[in-house]
C-alpha cells in the first residue's frame, strides 16, 4: 500500500473524501458500500492517509465529486490558490437550489473590486 510520501498530489485526498462524504451527508458506512470497501478501510483512507488503489480512488473521485486534475496532475492545481482550490471544491458540492444564491454573492464581491468603467471615463 502506497505512503502519502510517495504519491505527491494525494496530500489531501482522505480529507477531501471525508469533507466531500459529509457534504453529501453519506455516513461513512454508506460510501463504503457504495465503493465496495470495508468502513475501517475508508476511515484509513479518511483519517490516517492510506492511499488507496487507482480503482478505488476513481470511484471515491466520482462519488465525491472530487477533482481528478488535484491528485494526477498537482503541477497545474499548484498554480491556483489554496483557497480558490478549496472554494471551487465547496461550489462542486453546492446544492444546485443554493447556487442561485451563491452567483448573486460572488456577482456582489466582483461589483466591489471592479471598478466602474463609467466613472473612470473609460
Amino acid at each position: 500500500m502506497a505512503k502519502i510520501e510517495d504519491c505527491p498530489g494525494f496530500e489531501t485526498f482522505g480529507a477531501d473524501v471525508k469533507e466531500a462524504r459529509k457534504a453529501k451527508n453519506l455516513a461513512r458506512k454508506d460510501l463504503a458500500e457504495k465503493v465496495n470497501i470495508d468502513t475501517r478501510y475508508l476511515a484509513n483512507i479518511e483519517n490516517e492517509g492510506t492511499i488507496p488503489s487507482l480503482p478505488v480512488i476513481i470511484q471515491l473521485v466520482k462519488i465525491c465529486g472530487l477533482p481528478m486534475e488535484r491528485y494526477f496532475n498537482p503541477e497545474v492545481m499548484r498554480e491556483e490558490s489554496e483557497l480558490r482550490q478549496r472554494v471551487g471544491q465547496k461550489l462542486k458540492l453546492c446544492p444546485e437550489q443554493y447556487l442561485p444564491i451563491v452567483e448573486g454573492a460572488i456577482d456582489g464581491a466582483l461589483k466591489i473590486e471592479q471598478p466602474n468603467k463609467e466613472t473612470e471615463g473609460v
